[in-house]
């Protein structure tokens, strides 16, 4: 009991003390309550309260300021810890706020601190990452992170992309965050210099260009800058508010000798090039839909409150000026002459070095700006310049590029198995004949021994592209390596992927069999190097000693001279000596009112960098005061949309009418060919989407309808599928009116204009024929079938017919059917042999001029006919071409002009040139170049 009376009492005791405390306390909580110091700090705690509500971030910069403290301590000892770098490293790399803090405060350390960070990545992250093993040696003028390139083993037996950039350390199994902080390394090493000699170039006394610099004007300190605080959209934006193609290019632009060719680290420039075409990429790859950026907008065309803007051919200059000018606002039709779009960028780089997806991307931002494109449209041809400001446009910019192939005309050259890079890369290319499933047919390279003849990219890209195609491949150049204008980079791979350098060394002659007209040896001049020429370079000349090596493909690598096509459709339009446009000084206009140019066209063979440069100045100048009221602008877009869209129609079948013997004829709808055609044109036509591009002559057309009449004859896979083709199928596409028109003449008196056609040489006769009965000349048509069942168009209501009902005695007709179930028997020469016997006995009417158009024997056996008569004669040649606009070099027919053989081409000189010139021996064999393919082709299909 006392033991319970004691716990009580103490218990008592210690609540009284309590109690007494508590209001000892409570009584100074309150004094202090009200005391002006606790008052200051219950608002700062209430203020602290509401930004942590507002801004939770707030806590952790706190938090991250002490950090930082930290940071700043350790880049102050002597060397950075294995510990301290591998956790900064992590941090770096788990791509978050942190680390773009982090990022950014290494970015603004003074040059000491960042070597000290590259030499203890060096030393305590080589195992992890082999790049970054002796990075610290040199750095930052003479060491870097190189991109991924995919090895020369693997890459030399495909077409993927060789190389792949800083985001193709990914297929080694990097992270995209690990690839940003390799791009975040590379910057490291900028200087951000004050005169900015990478973006603008640098002054050399005496010269009106810079040396070096961006064509473009990418501001690239700004974007090295943007990249080094890890603000990727932001660069991309500056990049693209001047360059919309950085993707295209960056790979392709010779950053060695621009950008990066003046750059302050002269051992180990900067990769701007690189960085310039990661940022799309990083871009597509973090953000899949970044293009959707464009969308939304009110279309140039729907808004009409610009007048409209001509774009004439979709490579680089083409692209970038249309990208420029719809950002403006200006509704803008970019006529392209292909199928496709890109132009060189397209046909001429190949998809391991240019993935034909980054030309589509560029094209799909034009449309979401509101561009349009019209395909298989060569101005020049399909329309003239004056014609397109007729329909509304505003102003004009050509970007056409270079045109016709050089080559060096040396005996030899008119071979089977000698042709242009031009024309090599476009089947390879464009025309995708390295894919089975199309039909386009290459030259066999396989196991076979291949020559490029130069020393420039295009050479490199033939050269690789042949290798691939399982070609043993030699460069072929009459300097040495050192002289060699390729790319060193491009060089370099062709090198490492076993493609052998054969130096000093140029053709003399190329050796073909008798039998089968294809090349088989080429003799060589081995040179050495005497004085510098104009270019700096030292000119090679001949030693006497010559070298016989075997060869089964020749591809012609020497550049380009300008096609003539729009220089000969614009009389008004001045060109120089070398038949490139002219343009005024500092200026992209030419001597046509509103018409500007650059590129190519204007340069010569150049750059893509050079030619964007080109078509960002013209859409500089473009843009400028508008002239019109708004009714005259909205008036000049509602022409200029109808005219587009008229230019957009698929060129579909209404009419199909089986002739004789496989002949088909077609109407096609093509509004834009029927409106320009002309007796004697051609088209080029791509039957169906992995088709052949295939030269048909104009049989008719009606530009009221606007529809144009086909004669095919089945005889190829191409021609076969054509015929197969029912009414409303569409063509993939149909371009022209292409060619030369007839040259037509009045001849009066007693003479005649004999036609000679053999088969389906009649169609392309009937035009050509009709014309001079308009014109008032007397025809005499000789027109030869196989057998009676062959005949068309002979009847009283068919075509002939008709024309003889309108003519009369001004038309005379002689059939010849090789059986004589028709007409004469035999062959259209034997008629012809005895007007031309009776004109030397003075009978009959005297022959004016022979035109002969069919199969290339009968072509040739008139020619042979009428030569020593003297008889003026000219044959039809459309049958060998490519591309059909001179681009490719395919349909070079060889000719004699005093006593030397030159070339000429049937898609820009002809297609009717002058029997007697022609080198029938050389021309005939070419008609047999891809033979063999073909027949693979149609057993393929079912044909053979």
């Amino acid at each position: 009991m006392s033991d319970v009376t004691g716990t009580v009492s103490s218990d008592v005791l210690r609540y009284q003390q309590a109690r007494s405390t508590l209001e000892s306390s409570k009584s100074e909580l309150e004094e202090l309550q009200n005391s002006e110091a606790v008052g200051v700090f219950q608002k700062q705690l209430a203020l602290l309260q509401k930004r942590l509500v507002n801004d939770p971030a707030s806590l952790r910069n706190m938090f991250i300021a002490d950090g930082t403290q930290a940071i700043v301590w350790e880049f102050q000892q002597p060397e950075l810890g294995e510990a301290f770098t591998t956790t900064l490293w992590n941090l770096l790399a788990r791509g978050d706020d942190m680390s773009i803090i982090l990022q950014r405060f290494i970015w603004a350390l003074p040059l000491k601190f960042k070597r000290k960070f590259i030499k203890a990545i060096d030393v305590h992250l080589r195992g992890r990452y082999p790049m970054f093993e002796n990075l610290s040696e040199g750095w930052p003028g003479e060491a870097f992170i190189p991109p991924y390139i995919r090895p020369a083993e693997e890459r030399a037996i495909d077409f993927e992309l060789v190389n792949q950039g800083y985001l193709g350390y990914q297929s080694i199994g990097y992270s995209v965050r690990e690839c940003e902080l390799f791009v975040w390394l590379e910057v490291m090493r900028d200087k951000q210099c004050d005169d900015k000699p990478c973006e603008l170039g640098v002054l050399i006394q005496g010269k009106k260009e810079a040396k070096g610099g961006c064509p473009v004007k990418i501001h690239i300190p700004e974007m090295l800058d943007l990249l080094g605080n890890g603000k990727h959209r932001e660069a991309l934006e500056l990049i693209e508010s001047c360059n919309p193609l950085p993707n295209v290019t960056g790979r392709v632009c010779p950053q060695e000798l621009q950008c990066q060719g003046v750059c302050t680290h002269t051992k180990r420039p900067i990769e701007i090039g690189q960085l310039e075409w990661y940022l799309p990429e990083h871009q597509k790859l973090t953000n899949p839909n970044a293009n959707e950026r464009f969308a939304g907008r009110i279309s140039p065309w729907a808004a009409a409150v610009k007048p409209p803007i001509a774009v004439v051919g979709s490579g680089p200059s083409g692209l970038i000026n249309a990208y420029l000018l719809a950002v403006e606002g200006f509704p803008v039709t970019i006529f392209e002459a292909f199928h496709d779009l890109g132009g060189v960028l397209r046909y001429g780089i190949p998809e391991f070095r240019l993935p034909n997806t980054l030309i589509d991307d560029v094209v799909e931002k034009i449309i979401l700006l509101g561009g349009r494109f019209v395909k298989n449209f060569v101005v020049g041809k399909t329309a003239t310049l004056e014609d397109l400001k007729a329909e509304g446009f505003w102003k004009i910019f050509v970007g056409t590029g270079a045109g016709l192939p050089t080559f060096m005309n040396v005996p030899g050259e008119h071979l089977l198995g000698v042709m242009s890079a031009n024309e090599f890369l476009t089947r390879v290319n464009l025309m995708r004949g390295l894919d089975d499933r199309y039909e386009t047919p290459l030259p066999e390279v396989k196991d076979k021994n291949v020559f490029v003849i130069g020393g420039g990219n295009t050479a490199m890209d033939a050269a690789r592209t042949a290798k691939r195609l399982g070609g043993n491949v030699t460069i072929v150049y009459r300097r040495t390596k050192s002289e060699m204008p390729a790319r060193v980079e491009e060089l370099h791979h062709a090198l490492e992927e076993n493609i052998n350098l054969a130096v000093l060394r140029a053709p003399r002659e190329f050796i073909g069999d008798d039998h089968t007209h294809f090349v088989t040896h080429a003799l060589l001049d081995v040179n050495e190097l005497g004085e510098p020429d104009k270019s700096g370079r030292r000119s090679p000349k001949p030693t006497g000693q010559i070298e016989r090596v075997p060869v089964d493909l020749v591809i012609m690598a020497l550049g380009n001279t300008a096609n003539p096509i729009m220089k000969d459709a614009e009389p008004g339009l001045k060109t120089n000596k070398w038949g490139t446009i002219e343009v005024e000084e500092g200026s992209q206009r030419t001597s046509i009112k509103n018409v500007y140019t650059g590129g190519d066209a204007a340069r010569g063979g150049s750059t893509a960098i050079r030619a964007a440069g080109d078509g960002q100045a013209a859409a500089r100048e473009i843009v400028g005061e508008i002239p019109f009221t708004p009714a005259e602008i909205k008036d000049r877009v509602e022409r200029a949309a109808k005219y587009t869209e008229l230019g957009q129609i698929e060129q579909t079948i209404v009419g199909k009418v089986p002739l004789a013997g496989g002949i088909v004829e077609f109407t096609v709808r093509a509004p834009m060919v029927a409106r320009s055609a002309q007796a004697g044109q051609f088209v080029r036509v791509l039957p169906w989407e992995k088709g052949e591009l295939i030269p048909l002559t104009l049989a008719d057309w009606d530009a009221e309808k606007g529809t144009i009449d086909l004669v095919v004859q089945g005889m190829g896979t191409s021609s076969l599928e054509i015929n197969r083709m029912a009414i409303g199928d569409a063509f993939s596409g149909i371009a022209g009116p292409l060619g030369r028109a007839s040259e037509l003449h009045r001849y009066e008196g007693n003479q005649t204009v004999v036609f000679c056609a053999g088969g389906v040489g009649l169609p392309p006769v009937y035009p050509i024929m009709r014309e001079h009965l308009r014109l008032g000349n007397h025809v005499t048509l000789i027109s030869g079938f196989r057998a009676k069942e062959f005949l068309f168009w002979t009847g009283d209501d068919e075509r002939v017919g008709k024309l003889k009902k309108e003519f009369g005695d001004q038309l005379s007709l002689i059939y010849t059917t090789n059986d004589g179930s028709y007409g004469v028997k035999g062959f259209v020469t034997g008629p012809l042999e005895e007007m031309m016997k009776a004109n030397q006995e003075g009978k009959g009417r005297s022959i004016a001029e022979v035109i002969a158009i069919g199969p290339p024997l009968m072509m040739r056996a008139v020619s042979d006919l009428t030569k020593p008569y003297g008889v003026k004669t000219v044959a039809s040649l459309n049958s060998i071409m490519v591309d059909a606009t001179g681009m490719c070099g395919a349909c070079m027919v060889p000719v004699t002009i005093d006593g030397k053989m030159v070339r000429k081409h049937a898609c820009i000189d002809g297609p009717e040139i002058d029997a007697h010139i022609i080198d029938w021996d050389k021309f005939l064999p070419r008609f047999n170049a891809f033979k063999a393919q073909e027949l693979e082709s149609k057993k393929k299909h079912g044909f053979a």
